[in-house]
């Protein structure tokens, strides 16, 4: 039983472990979404010949003007871009690099409430699940007594369960203010084609190791208190049956010892016989009489009572 209980119990530090290495790097990176946003070309120039739009302009003589025939979604240019809690990142068109912008500035002034709201939820979700990861270490290498670790896994259950909620709840808003933002942002930020990225992947995957590791745990608790109800009833049954086995032993035991006791204290008297004629024998001849030995006197007298009628 000891050792089932401590898989268990490893098995739930492990998984709490996970939910909570996923959870903390999905929350720092910015790969949450991703895709593609169409911007204009820009101008071609001596650093940059491909990917932009050549008015064919001579550098030589400047009447001379060649014309671009480039139509429809060849005059843009798809860079790519990735999109965190914090920062959304996209492509630098005109550079090396990357050119980061805050998520929450991009996001409409009526869905900033829910975005904060959403990353709050996010902190207290990896606050609780520390905590949880915690009870559940005390719990596996610091708790020798049963009743003790049952309490922290109680605790390291309840806090573990309450983290997946607000994980759970802070994913669904920041996906709902997403989807706003890419309908309402600003107009050089709309995207053209995206989708879920690896950070948004991880976030579920953290929340979904979270609630593994609160019912495990939860079933460690539930499989302990049953284990110790079933060998309690166990004991209670053998106990009982011990008692029944043993009650009719000790009532002949304590039958025989009261009797022993009772006939130390007892002195028995022969009944007056056929010492007194006729009339005598049918008074009670032959029978004998229990007397205590203590009231010697009263018996004395009820025999001179008795030989006097006969005399009469």
């Amino acid at each position: 039983m000891k050792t089932t209980r401590k898989c268990r119990a490893l098995l739930s530090v492990s998984l709490n472990l996970v939910a909570l290495f996923f959870s903390t790097t999905a929350f720092i990176t910015t790969y949450w979404c991703e895709g593609t946003q169409r911007v204009p070309k820009p101008n071609c120039s001596k650093e940059r010949r491909h990917n932009c739009i050549d008015y064919g302009v001579n550098e030589t003589d400047q009447s001379k003007v060649h014309y671009s025939w480039e139509t429809g979604d060849d005059r843009f240019l798809f860079r790519y871009f990735h999109t965190g809690i914090w920062y959304s990142c996209e492509e630098n068109i005109h550079g090396a690099g990357e050119k980061c912008r805050s998520f929450i500035d991009l996001a409409p002034a009526s869905e900033r409430g829910v975005l904060w709201l959403s990353v709050v939820s996010e902190v207290l979700y990896i606050m609780l699940l520390v905590v949880g990861f915690s009870l559940m270490c005390l719990e596996l290498f610091h708790s020798s007594n049963v009743i003790d670790g049952l309490k922290l896994n109680a605790f390291a259950a309840v806090f573990t369960v309450l983290s997946g909620l607000l994980g759970m709840v802070a994913h669904m808003m920041y996906t709902q203010v997403f989807q706003i933002t890419v309908s309402l942002g600003p107009e050089d930020w709309r995207p053209h084609t995206w989708d879920y990225g690896w950070s948004f992947c991880m976030a579920w995957g953290s929340f979904t190791c979270c609630m593994a590791a609160s019912v495990t745990t939860l079933n460690s608790y539930t499989k302990t208190v049953i284990e110790f109800r079933h060998k309690r009833k166990l004991f209670e049954q053998g106990l009982r049956e011990e008692q029944t086995f043993l009650d009719p032993d000790a009532f002949h035991y304590f039958r025989d010892r009261s009797l022993q006791s009772i006939s130390s204290s007892v002195d028995v008297y022969p009944g007056h016989g056929g010492g007194g004629g006729g009339g005598g024998g049918g008074g009670g001849g032959g029978r004998g009489k229990l007397h205590r030995g203590t009231p010697s006197t009263m018996d004395l007298g009820e025999n001179c009572d008795s030989l006097g009628e006969e005399q009469c």
